[in-house]
C-alpha cells in the first residue's frame, strides 16, 4: 500500500502509523516464534551439557541384618547369597549387607549408593574388613561422602579390583543398587542433580509467588490455593528426589524428617481436595455425588491425624490406603465431570493430577507391586515442573473461560444497557456527560450530539446537580423536574445515582403521569370531589397544623357554614341540580375568603372555614360578607334562579382545643344561628359559656371512663300522678344521676351525652334497669299504692342486638316485678324501623312488661304507625305543654294527641307540668296522668317508699286545692289494665 500524497504532516502520521504496526507484530508473533524454533533446534539436535554415559551398575550379593551380625559373620551370609543387579527392601526397618567388587581403574574411580532412603551407612575392605568410611544425615567420615540424594565411595585411582562390604539401614520403599562412575561424570551427574533441584524449586517458586500476587490482585482465594499447591508440589518432589532436607538453603534437622516428611504428605492431600473441590465447584455441582466428595475431603482430617501419631513406617502403609481411595475418589468425579460436562479445564487438571500422583505415589506403586522399573523413566523434575505447568494451563484455560463468559455478560449488559427504558448515565464531578444509553439520550433529546460537550445542569431545575451529588453520596433517591424540551410541559424524573470513583453512575425514571397520579390522589384524599375543596380529612389537617404553630400574634378563627333547607333544591329539582349549586356556593365563599384563608365541605351542605391570622372582629365582617355574597344575590343555573340562605357559627379558637372539639363548638354556634338568632350568624368567643358547656362534656366522658363503672352514679325518682285518682296510686319515673368529681350533680341529658360519647351507653341503661329490679324487689312491699314505674333506654341500646338480649335476660331474673315495669321509648327512635321495634315490644309484652312512646309529638309524627306498636300509653312532648297557654295551636296539639291516645285504648301521661294552669287545663283535656314541678321534683328512692301516694308531694296550695276538690276516690275505668293488683 501507496502512502497517500498529499500533505507533509499525513506522510508523517502514515509512517509513524505503520512503524508501530511493526514494532507490535514483532514483540507480539516474530519474538516468540524465534525463540519457539530456536529451543525446538537445540532440543532436537544439540546434546545436553549434563549428559553421563560411563556409569556402571555394579553386580551385588545382599543379606538383611536380623541378628545384628558382625562383619565377618555378614561375610560368611552373603558368601551364598546370589547376585543382584538391585534389591527393594520393601520398607524393612532392619540394616542390611551387601557386598560388591569394584573392578580396577587408571583414573579416579567413585562408587555411587543412590538410595535417598538410606539413613546410615558403613563400609570395610572385605580382605581384612578394615573401616573405609560412615556416613550419616548429619556427617560423613573416610571416604565416603553424600552425593546428590544418597551416598559414594571415593576410591580414587586403584590398579587392582576393590572388594568391600557395607552395612547400611534404610527408611521408606529403597532400592538397593551400586553405581560406578569415574569421578569426573559423578562430579557432573551431581552438578546436574543440584541444577534439575535448582529448577524445580526456582521454577515452582517463582510460579507461586506469581499465582499469590495473582490471588492477592484479584482477591480469588482459589489463586492462594494454587500458590499453596504449588509449594507441596515442590516439598513432593524433595521427597521424591531427596532434597527435602533442606528448605531455602537451610537444612532440615534429621530428627525433624519423619515429622516433616508425613505432615507434608497429610497437608498436600487436604490442600489438592479442598483446591479441586472450589477450583470444580461449578462442574461438581451438576455431577452430583456430594457425599462421596466430603467422604473423600474427610479422609485428609484421619491422615493428619496418622500423621502426628504414627511412626513413618507405620503411617506409610495407612497413607497409600487413605491415598488411594483419595485417588479413587479425584479419578471418578474428573471422568464424571468430563462425561457430563466435557470440560476441557477438568480434562488439563486431569492431566496435571495424573502426572502428579504417578510420580509421587511411583515408590508406593512400587514397594507393594515391585513396578519400579516401569516408573524409572519419569524424572521428578520433568513430572514436578510438568505437573504444575499442566496445572497452570487449568488455570489458564479456567480464566479464559471465565472471560469469555465475562465479555459474553458484558456484551449482554452492554445490550441492555442500550434497550433498558430507564434512563442510564455516568456524569464527571462538574456535571459533563461521560455515557448515556438511548433511552437517557431520547427523554433530554441527546442523540447525534457529543456527550462530553453536554452537561447535565443545561437540563434540570437549578440545583439538580447538587442534589444529583447528594443522593450518590448518602444514598436514596429525588424527584427532580427537567427544563421543558420543545414548549412541552416539564417532565419529572426519579433519579438514582452513586459514585463511583470520581464519577457519578445513575439512573433516570419518567415518573411525570405517575406523579399526576399521585397529585391526584392526594388532590382526591385531601379534597372534595364535587366542589373541589377541602374535605374533611385535609381542612381537619389544616385546623390541626395551625393548632399546632398557633401564636397570639397570628389569631385563628373557625366557621361552621350550613346551609338552611338547602334538602329542598335537591327534593325539587334533583341532586344534579343541587350539586351545581353547591359548586357555585362554594365558588362565592372562595372568592370571600381569598387564597390566605381555607374552606372545607364536611357534610351535604355544611363547610368548614379556617380563618388564618384573623382576629374575632374582622373574622366576624368577613362571615357577614360572606353571609351577604350567598344570600342577596340568587344562584343562575339555566333559567332557573335559586334563592340560598345560610347560617353561620365563628368561634375563637385558643391554643388548648383539640381539632373535634373546636368543630364542635362551631358546630354548635352554627345549630343556634340556625333558629334565625343574631341575622344568622353566633359567635363564640374565648370562654363563651359553651366552650365551659363543651369542657364538663369531656370531663364527664372522662369520668364515665372507656368502660362502664357507675361510680358516682345514682337514681332518683319523679312522681306520676293520676288526675282521676291521685289520692290512690304512687307511679314513678326512674331517673339517673350523678355527682362529679367537683361534688356537683350532674343532669340525665348531660349523663346519657357522655355515655353515649364513649360508647357505655349500653351498659348505662343496663345498669339503670338492673338497679331498678333490685331496688322493686326490695321494696316492693312497702309500694301498695305503685301501679307502674318508668324506665328510659336509649335509640342507641335499642340498635344494638347484643344489649337486647342482655335485656331480656335481665327480665328472666326479676319475673315477679316485671309486670311493674313501663319502658319508656322515644318516638322517632321507634318509627326509625318499625320492624325491629315492633318486635321488641312486642317480646316486652310477653315479658309482662309495659310500653310508652316518649315525647310524642316532637318529630315527624305519622299517626299511621300507631296501629303497628301495641303500646300502652303516650308521652306527650314536654315542649307542648309547657308552651299550651302561649298560643292556641299549642293546647290543640295536646288536645289531639290526649284524644288519639283515649281512642287508641292508651293512657296520656302530660310531663314537664309547672304550674296550676297546666295542671287545670290538662285536666279539662282528659289527661290522665301528669309528670312535673307542679307534682314534685326528681327526689331519693327512700322518699318514695314514705309517702303513699303522688299527691302527697304537692307543695302549690293551688294544685293541692284542685286535687282535692276535684278528684274522685276509686280507680279510673280499665285502669286494672295499667296497673297490677
Amino acid at each position: 500500500m501507496q502512502p497517500p500524497s498529499a500533505e507533509p504532516s499525513t506522510r508523517i502520521a502514515w509512517v509513524t502509523a505503520k512503524i508501530d504496526w511493526f514494532l507490535s507484530n514483532f514483540s507480539y508473533y516474530l519474538v516468540p516464534a524465534a525463540i519457539f524454533v530456536f529451543s525446538l533446534v537445540a532440543l532436537t539436535l544439540e546434546h545436553s551439557i549434563y549428559d553421563t554415559n560411563d556409569n556402571r551398575t555394579l553386580p551385588f550379593a545382599v543379606v538383611a541384618d536380623k541378628n545384628g551380625q558382625t562383619p565377618s559373620e555378614a561375610l560368611a551370609a552373603l558368601a551364598s547369597a546370589p547376585a543382584v543387579r538391585f534389591h527393594d527392601t520393601r520398607l524393612a526397618e532392619t540394616p542390611f549387607w551387601f557386598r560388591f567388587t569394584v573392578p580396577p581403574s587408571n583414573t579416579p574411580q567413585s562408587v555411587e549408593l543412590p538410595s535417598r532412603h538410606a539413613q546410615e551407612i558403613s563400609c570395610w575392605n572385605a580382605a581384612g574388613l578394615a573401616p573405609v568410611g560412615a556416613a550419616t544425615r548429619s556427617g560423613t567420615s573416610g571416604i565416603l561422602q553424600s552425593v546428590k540424594s544418597g551416598f559414594a565411595l571415593d576410591l580414587g585411582v586403584h590398579a587392582q579390583p576393590r572388594d568391600l562390604l557395607c552395612r547400611a539401614h534404610f527408611s521408606g520403599p529403597a532400592r538397593i543398587t551400586v553405581e560406578a562412575w569415574p569421578e569426573s561424570e559423578l562430579a557432573l551427574s551431581h552438578l546436574a542433580y543440584h541444577h534439575a533441584t535448582g529448577v524445580l524449586e526456582g521454577g515452582l517458586l517463582t510460579l507461586a509467588v506469581l499465582t499469590l500476587m495473582t490471588a492477592l490482585i484479584n482477591r480469588d482465594a482459589r489463586y492462594l490455593l494454587f500458590a499453596i499447591w504449588l509449594v507441596g508440589n515442590l516439598r513432593l518432589g524433595g521427597i521424591t528426589m531427596g532434597f527435602d532436607t533442606q528448605w531455602l538453603e537451610r537444612a532440615i534437622p534429621n530428627e525433624w524428617m519423619a515429622m516433616t516428611r508425613k505432615l507434608t504428605i497429610a497437608a498436600y492431600y487436604i490442600v489438592t481436595y479442598t483446591l479441586f473441590a472450589q477450583f470444580m465447584r461449578t462442574e461438581l455441582s451438576r455431577v452430583g455425588y456430594a457425599w462421596l466428595l466430603r467422604a473423600g475431603a474427610r479422609a485428609g482430617l484421619v491422615l493428619l491425624v496418622l500423621a502426628l501419631f504414627l511412626s513413618f513406617a507405620a503411617f506409610l502403609p495407612a497413607m497409600w490406603v487413605v491415598a488411594s481411595f483419595g485417588i479413587f475418589v479425584v479419578i471418578f468425579f474428573l471422568a464424571r465431570i468430563v462425561i457430563v460436562t466435557r470440560s476441557r479445564v477438568a480434562l488439563w487438571y486431569a492431566a496435571a493430577l495424573g502426572i502428579v500422583l504417578f510420580s509421587t505415589f511411583s515408590e508406593v506403586i512400587a514397594a507393594a507391586f515391585d513396578f519400579k522399573a516401569l516408573v524409572g523413566a519419569l524424572n521428578s523434575v520433568t513430572a514436578a515442573l510438568a505437573s504444575s505447568l499442566v496445572a497452570a494451563f487449568a488455570f489458564a484455560e479456567q480464566i479464559r473461560v471465565e472471560r469469555v463468559e465475562r465479555e459474553h455478560a458484558e456484551a449482554e449488559l452492554q445490550r441492555a444497557y442500550e434497550v433498558t427504558p430507564v434512563g442510564l448515565f455516568t456524569l464527571e464531578p462538574d456535571g459533563r456527560f461521560v455515557r448515556a444509553n438511548t433511552a437517557m439520550q431520547e427523554k433530554l433529546g441527546l442523540e447525534g450530539r457529543p456527550l462530553h460537550e453536554l452537561r447535565w445542569q443545561n437540563y434540570f431545575e437549578p440545583g439538580a446537580l447538587a442534589r444529583l451529588k447528594e443522593i450518590a453520596d448518602r444514598g436514596g433517591e429525588a424527584e427532580i423536574q427537567a427544563q421543558p424540551i420543545g414548549g412541552m410541559e416539564p417532565r419529572w424524573y426519579l433519579a438514582k445515582a452513586t459514585l463511583a470513583h470520581t464519577r457519578i453512575e445513575g439512573s433516570l425514571q419518567d415518573i411525570t403521569e405517575r406523579r399526576k397520579a399521585t397529585e391526584r390522589l392526594r388532590f382526591l384524599a385531601n379534597n372534595d370531589t364535587l366542589t373541589g375543596a377541602l374535605n374533611r380529612r385535609g381542612i381537619e389537617h389544616i385546623l390541626e397544623t395551625s393548632l399546632k404553630h398557633f401564636d397570639s400574634a397570628h389569631p385563628i378563627a373557625l366557621a361552621y357554614l350550613d346551609l338552611d333547607r338547602f334538602k329542598l333544591i335537591n327534593d325539587l329539582y334533583g341532586h344534579q341540580t343541587g350539586d351545581e349549586v353547591l359548586k357555585q356556593v362554594c365558588q362565592r365563599v372562595k372568592w370571600s375568603l381569598g387564597d390566605h384563608h381555607h374552606i372545607g365541605r364536611i357534610g351535604g351542605d355544611e363547610f368548614i372555614l379556617v380563618l388564618r391570622d384573623t382576629a374575632m372582629l374582622p373574622a366576624t365582617d368577613l362571615c357577614r360578607r360572606i353571609i351577604s355574597d350567598i344570600c342577596d344575590m340568587p344562584f343562575q343555573l339555566r333559567r332557573r334562579s335559586f334563592q340560598v340562605k345560610v347560617s353561620i357559627g365563628l368561634i375563637e379558637i385558643t391554643p388548648e382545643m383539640r381539632v373535634q372539639d373546636a368543630v364542635s363548638a362551631a358546630d354548635r354556634a352554627c345549630r343556634e344561628a340556625k333558629k334565625g338568632k343574631h341575622g344568622h350568624l353566633v359567635i363564640y368567643k374565648e370562654n363563651a359559656p359553651a366552650f365551659q358547656e363543651r369542657a364538663e362534656e369531656l370531663r364527664l366522658i372522662e369520668e364515665l371512663g372507656s368502660t362502664f363503672t357507675p361510680t358516682g352514679l345514682s337514681l332518683v325518682m319523679q312522681p306520676i300522678m293520676s288526675l282521676r285518682a291521685p289520692e290512690a296510686s304512687l307511679d314513678f319515673e326512674v331517673l339517673i344521676r350523678m355527682q362529679d368529681s367537683s361534688g356537683a350533680m350532674v343532669p340525665a341529658g348531660k349523663i346519657i351525652a357522655a355515655a353515649e360519647a364513649n360508647g357505655t351507653i349500653g351498659e348505662l341503661d343496663k345498669w339503670v334497669l338492673t338497679s331498678t329490679l333490685v331496688w322493686l324487689t326490695e321494696n316492693l312491699p312497702r309500694l301498695p299504692n305503685t301501679r307502674f314505674v318508668c324506665v328510659n333506654l336509649s335509640g342507641a341500646s335499642l340498635n344494638d342486638e347484643a344489649f337486647i338480649e342482655d335485656t331480656f335476660r335481665i327480665l328472666s331474673r326479676f319475673g315477679p316485678v316485671v309486670k311493674y315495669l313501663c319502658m319508656e321509648i322515644t318516638e322517632s327512635v321507634a318509627l326509625h324501623d318499625i320492624a325491629n321495634s315492633r318486635r321488641f315490644i312486642d317480646r316486652l309484652k310477653s315479658c309482662g312488661a309495659k310500653i310508652a312512646l316518649d315525647d310524642f309529638g316532637a318529630g315527624y309524627t305519622s299517626f299511621s304507625y300507631l296501629k303497628e306498636f301495641a303500646a300502652d300509653a303516650l308521652k306527650i312532648d314536654g315542649g307542648f305543654i309547657k308552651r299550651m297557654h302561649e298560643h292556641p295551636a299549642n293546647y290543640a296539639i295536646v288536645e289531639a294527641i290526649v284524644e288519639l291516645a283515649r281512642n287508641l285504648g292508651m293512657r296520656s301521661i302530660a310531663e314537664w307540668v309547672e304550674d296550676y294552669a297546666t295542671v287545670e287545663a290538662l285536666a279539662e283535656l282528659g289527661v290522665d296522668y301528669v309528670q312535673g314541678w307542679a307534682i314534685a321534683k326528681p327526689m331519693a328512692p327512700e322518699d318514695i317508699l314514705r309517702a303513699s301516694s303522688a299527691a302527697s308531694f304537692i307543695t302549690d296550695e293551688q294544685v293541692r286545692a284542685f286535687i282535692a276538690g276535684g278528684s274522685q276516690p276509686g280507680l279510673p275505668d280499665g285502669m286494672s289494665a295499667w296497673g297490677p293488683h
